[in-house]
C-alpha cells in the first residue's frame, strides 16, 4: 500500500498548530497510511549564512528520502492549484505505480539546490507567506480536501 508522507524541518510547538495538525492527519489516514516526520531544527546556526543552513538542512532532508520515493516541495515557487485541481493531482500521484509520496516543507530560508534537484515537483499553497509552522496544518487539511473530493463525499463546496 502506497503511503504518503509530510516531512518537515523543526517541531510543531505551536499547540493550536499542532491540535489543527492531529486533527486532519487522523482524518486523513482514513484515506492513506499517512505520517508527519519531524527534522530536528539545526543547532548554533548563528556563525552560519542563510546557504550554509539550507545545505545541512538539505542534507538531513535527502537522508529521509527514499530513492523511490515521489518528492513534492512545498514552495513558494511552486504550482498553485485550485482545491479541485490539487485533487486530481493526487489521484495522478497516487496511479504512478506505487511509490511512496513525500511532501517537503523546507526551514526558514528554504531549500538547498540538491533537494530542489531531487524533487519530482513543487506545490504552492499561496502567493501569501505562512508560518513554517502554520503550512504543515494548511497542507494537512488540503490534502484531506483533496481525499474527500476524490471520494466525492460532501467536505468540499464548490
Amino acid at each position: 500500500m502506497m503511503k504518503i508522507s509530510l516531512l518537515t524541518v523543526g517541531k510543531t510547538d505551536i499547540s493550536w498548530v499542532r491540535e489543527g495538525l492531529e486533527t486532519y492527519s487522523a482524518r486523513l489516514s482514513r484515506y492513506v497510511p499517512f505520517s508527519i516526520r519531524e527534522i530536528p531544527e539545526l543547532k548554533n546556526t548563528s556563525a552560519l549564512s542563510k546557504e550554509q543552513i539550507k545545505e545541512k538542512e538539505g542534507e538531513l532532508i535527502l537522508k529521509n528520502i527514499r530513492t523511490s520515493d515521489t518528492v513534492i516541495l512545498l514552495d513558494e515557487r511552486g504550482k498553485e492549484y485550485r482545491s479541485i485541481e490539487f485533487a486530481k493531482e493526487i489521484e495522478k500521484l497516487l496511479s504512478g505505480g506505487g511509490k511512496d509520496i513525500v511532501f517537503v516543507i523546507g526551514g526558514a530560508y528554504g531549500f538547498s539546490e540538491a533537494v530542489y534537484s531531487r524533487s519530482n515537483g513543487l506545490v504552492s499553497l499561496s502567493r501569501m507567506t505562512f508560518s513554517h509552522q502554520m503550512v504543515r496544518t494548511v497542507f494537512t487539511e488540503q490534502l484531506y480536501r483533496a481525499f474527500t473530493i476524490i471520494k466525492g463525499e460532501p467536505y468540499h463546496h464548490e
